[in-house]
């Protein structure tokens, strides 16, 4: 039996927690078109007759703004201490950028096997397949190079097969069946979340947290999303309610799914200002688990 830890690095919005669902099988991470939607490191355990590999997905690399931001970087990097693989993600759609090219540069600091996965491969031609190819073998030497589209599930399982090669011979971490270490509540909170990244703009988006998760009677769940100024509360609620039914009607149908039956769902709203840039509220509100 093989097993081991493998972490999930890249920039915003370039395919981690898809790629995790994808390999896990269930949605555990959430997913939006908006940066920075990922704000916790997260495990994803994928076992099989032959190995468990514990992917570790990361919130996306960029330049801190704000503490809440800073802490998220601070997790990523944290994550490449003492796994087995790193796995950088890019989007091979888009322009290498100089960030990346520094995310490169902190990679070669590291012992551990670095492999490139290049997603999106559906959205570009071979010749320009072949063109990003040429272009990041000249930046760093990776161990694999994995052109992939998570979109068409194409490559996935190559790249699973050379975790494989590469884990060592380990116990089973976790029991068999379990797919996450994060608790029912925590993604309860995040799928809420997830939804209001959908559903809003602008910094609406960044200045949500979801908290205080309560498991009540008669299949009720109620939770408090946070904002940041009473107009992103005034947006989050809608015009006679309606953003905030259409969030908790499109985040019920997941929890419904998640949970295995039918839910009620009660969501507030509450005003905690500022609340990214201090350290206790980032703490408290920031969704990170321990």
């Amino acid at each position: 039996m093989k097993s081991g830890f493998i972490t999930l690095i890249g920039k915003p919005n370039v395919g981690k927690s898809s790629l995790l669902n994808e390999i896990i099988g269930e949605k555990i991470a959430i997913m939006s078109p908006k940066p920075q939607t990922t704000r916790n490191n997260i495990l994803g355990i994928y076992t099989n007759d032959l190995m468990q590999a514990v992917f570790i997905d990361t919130p996306g690399l960029h330049n801190a703004k704000s503490k809440l931001n800073e802490k998220m970087v601070d997790e990523t990097y944290k994550s490449l201490k003492g796994v087995d693989i790193c796995i950088l993600m890019m989007d091979i759609s888009m322009p290498i950028t100089e960030y990346e090219k520094k995310i490169i540069d902190k990679l070669k600091n590291y012992s551990i096997p670095v492999f490139l996965v290049l997603n999106k491969i559906d959205l570009v031609s071979k010749l320009e397949l072949i063109k990003r190819l040429e272009e990041v073998n000249k930046l760093m030497n990776f161990k694999e190079i994995f052109p992939l589209s998570v979109k068409n599930k194409d490559n996935i399982d190559t790249l699973l097969n050379k975790v494989y090669e590469y884990l060592p011979e380990g116990p089973l971490y976790y029991p068999s069946d379990q797919i996450t270490d994060v608790s029912e509540k925590f993604v309860v909170s995040e799928l809420i979340r997830e939804k209001v990244l959908f559903l809003t703009n602008e910094e609406v988006p960044h200045s949500v947290a979801v908290v205080d998760v309560l498991y009540l009677e008669n299949n009720t769940i109620s939770a408090t999303i946070i904002v940041e100024r009473e107009s992103q509360k005034r947006i989050i609620i809608g015009h006679n309610g309606s953003m905030i039914k259409e969030i908790g009607k499109r985040a019920r149908l997941d929890i419904n799914k998640l949970l295995g039956k039918n839910i009620n769902l009660e969501l507030w709203v509450k005003v905690k200002e500022n609340w990214r840039n201090k350290a206790l509220d980032v703490k408290s509100y920031g969704n990170y688990h321990d």
